[in-house]
């Protein structure tokens, strides 16, 4: 079956959430994160900040103010609309914007949103049927549900720090939003799942998704081990990532991830370098016995790995079907022969910050293609339109600092 797909459309109607709409109170990183999945598969994300706009604009580089990079790469395909929450006006102005949309995003502290007055309760009140999801630090039943919450404290307290420094000289974070942006991820998923029922049974429901316990979840999927028998003597972790081998290699002229992994990559490789003995060895063609000596099997591949460049070994690994790739730089992205065949990265032409490259979105349907179909929107750029949709008088929108 022909698949086509399109990733840059001026339509307004592709994707499949069109006709879903979303009140984004979130900012920073997580629950932009994913509020843009839900707008890049065709929702309509309406996103409020304050005056001040999302702390996010300022943060990444920055060429044109309240436009950062950052900014940009989670932003697309919403609708910047600008209250001031901390006044009756514009918490007005939110109530009348809650009955038009089927999902409001926050990732405040509940307590703080409690008491601008738009809790569960109250949204729930003017909305029904609302899917409301809350992104929190920590799930509100347990003790923590007060403290702040940051992507360093959650990568810390999850366990993904504790695992990632086992044999390191000190523990050090991800250099990446690693917790923020799975959140995110999850996010995305809570409300697709509850939009899913709402579809079904026709009920809005009140959606939780809390940091701590999403990572914790995440970081256990392979490091249950010993955990997951209660009593059991063995130890938390899975052994083959915590006790170390698998590292990048060095080539002779650089660097490279080498991943023989089946008892047949195994065999082959040591033949094409002519050390049939480690196999015999180590007994390759076991798999208990292959990883009993991981360490060592890689261990000796780290040996061995100068005896040719990164190309040799690529084309080597080619012919055998063996995993590997150079390791590349994040300048070096763009390039990458898979990725720009596929037209990962695009450029576009931004109205205020001109040509810009991007990132297309990544999951493609054939039937409600996803697509970029607005840019990061300029603070405060869509208020009248949004308002006006909404049902308000051009001297009301004025009065709210629209135009």
């Amino acid at each position: 079956m022909e698949r086509i797909y399109v990733t840059v459309s001026t339509k307004a109607d592709v994707g499949p959430l069109s006709g879903v709409r979303v009140l984004d109170l979130s900012a920073v990183v997580l629950g932009p994160m994913g509020t843009q999945v839900l707008a890049d598969m065709g929702a309509d994300v309406i996103k409020i900040e304050s005056p001040e706009g999302d702390l996010m604009r300022a943060n990444g580089v920055v060429e044109v103010p309240g436009m950062s990079s950052i900014f940009l790469a989670l932003n697309r395909n919403k609708r910047s609309v600008v209250l001031d929450l901390k006044t009756e006006a514009g918490r007005a102005a939110l109530r009348r914007l809650i009955p038009t949309v089927d999902v409001l995003v926050h990732n405040m502290r509940v307590s703080a949103i409690e008491r601008l007055g738009f809790g569960y309760d109250a949204v729930r009140a003017l909305n029904p049927e609302i899917v409301y999801c809350a992104a929190t630090g920590f799930g509100q039943d347990g003790p923590d549900r007060e403290k702040p919450a940051f992507d360093d404290i959650i990568q810390a307290a999850c366990g993904f720090v504790g695992a990632a420094s086992i044999n390191a000289d000190e523990p050090d974070y991800l250099p990446s939003l690693i917790a923020d942006k799975t959140t995110g991820l999850a996010v995305a998923n809570a409300v697709l799942g509850a939009l899913f029922h709402r579809e079904r049974h026709g009920r809005g429901q009140y959606v939780e998704v809390p940091m701590l316990e999403t990572m914790a979840a995440f970081v256990l999927t392979e490091h249950m081990g010993g955990l997951t028998y209660p009593g059991s003597k063995a130890k938390a972790g899975y052994a083959r990532l915590l006790e170390g081998g698998r590292k990048p290699v060095r080539t002779k002229d650089g660097w490279m991830s080498l991943l023989p992994y089946t008892d047949k990559h195994w065999k082959a490789f040591f033949h094409e370098v002519d050390r049939d003995d480690l196999g015999e060895r180590y007994n390759i063609a076991s798999r208990a016995d292959r990883n009993a000596h991981i360490k060592a099997l890689y261990s000796h591949l780290r040996e061995l790995a100068p005896l040719r460049t990164t190309a040799q070994w690529m084309k080597l690994c080619e012919q055998l079907d063996i995993p590997a790739t150079p390791i590349y730089s994040l300048e070096a992205l763009p390039e990458h022969p898979h990725l720009k065949a596929v037209g990962l990265f695009q450029e576009s032409k931004h109205p205020v910050v001109g040509t810009i490259r991007e990132i297309r979105p990544t999951a493609r349907f054939a039937g409600t293609p996803t697509s970029i179909r607005r840019p990061a929107p300029t603070l405060g750029r869509d208020t009248a339109e949004v308002l006006r949709e909404a049902g308000f008088e051009e001297s009301e929108i004025k009065a709210l600092g629209g135009s």
